[in-house]
């Protein structure tokens, strides 16, 4: 039996990955953790989502709880709760309130679910996902943030109606800083095969305006309807299924970092990686351009400064 867990459950990004995981039909059973004053609305939800699933005859089960003891026997854990960002908020503006949020959980369910994949969508997310590391003491493998995957996902989007191509013709990663330091790796993306820079000199990519476009992305959806809730909830349950069905797919994933991509160290970025039952089964080793590695370092710096910051106020 496959069970996942969702802490912030009845938040706009909670609910609605429960719902689309549960639609997925690939786990058995989804407890809907939420705070204890929050537990009716969870339940409520999970009423909601029974009328819906039924008529697919999808027969996943929903336990709202707000016990911690519930999170036993979690294949994956995700954490979505924390304050949730505004229109013209950096997520780095939440880094600390949600920190803290962060913390307690990775060490409830370390208690309860020492077996567990910890999967982070609290933002910052890659500040989160180094909390989540130390506060737990999985390894690190098993500690994993959201990342660029949703980034990257909007890219090839972009691209593919931008020139009216079918998305599966177009193979691009975002990397780094899920936020303003964010990486295209433009130097690596292909169009029907076609590396880029070739495929530009005959089609009007305008691939700056579309680039400036993915890093404004958020703040535009949350402009004009005050929060961003399909992409992320289809992102994070495409996570959780390929880790569950243990389909080692590459994806750009949030990781602590030990040296293993552009030589930085002790800092949680987006990084394309093998995704298993397990965990990260493999960090990618990836080639990028001189500028490329240029803003990945410093996504690094910007992204470490932060979680220096977080981790000296949490354990001061």
């Amino acid at each position: 039996m496959v069970k996942v867990s969702i802490m912030g459950s009845t938040g706009v990004i909670g609910k609605n990955v429960a719902f689309t995981l549960a639609r997925a039909d690939t786990v058995d059973e989804i407890v809907l953790f939420a705070r204890p004053e929050s537990v009716e609305k969870a339940r409520g939800e999970s009423f909601d989502m029974y009328d819906a699933l039924a008529a697919e005859d999808i027969d996943c089960r929903l336990t709202p709880s707000s016990d911690f003891q519930d999170l036993k026997n979690s294949a994956i854990v995700l954490i979505t709760a924390g304050i949730p960002r505004e229109e013209g908020m950096n997520r780095r503006d939440l880094a600390l309130p949600n920190a803290k949020i962060v913390d307690k959980y990775a060490k409830e369910i370390s208690k309860h679910a020492p077996d567990a994949i910890i999967l982070v969508a609290t933002n910052p997310v890659d500040v989160m996902t180094t909390v989540a590391f130390k506060a737990s003491g999985f390894d690190k493998k098993r500690v994993i943030g959201i990342g660029n995957h949703l980034d990257s996902l909007r890219l090839k989007a972009y691209f593919s109606r931008q020139i009216n191509i079918n998305s599966s013709e177009v193979h691009t990663r975002v990397i780094g800083e899920h936020g303003d330091h964010m990486v295209p790796l433009l130097s690596s993306t292909t169009i029907g095969g076609i590396p880029l820079k070739y495929f530009v000199k005959s089609v009007d990519m305008e691939v700056p305006r579309l680039v400036n476009r993915l890093k404004k992305a958020g703040n535009t959806i949350i402009s004009k309807k005050g929060a961003t809730e399909y992409g992320p909830s289809f992102a994070i349950s495409n996570l959780i299924s390929t880790i569950i069905t243990d389909s080692h797919k590459v994806l750009t994933v949030s990781n602590y970092l030990e040296g293993e991509v552009g030589d930085v160290w002790n800092v949680s970025l987006g990084v394309p990686a093998v995704l298993s039952k397990k965990g990260i089964a493999m960090i990618v080793p990836i080639h990028m351009n001189d500028l490329e590695l240029h803003e990945f370092k410093e996504a690094a710096k910007v992204v470490k400064q932060t979680t220096d910051e977080v981790l000296q106020s949490l354990y001061k």
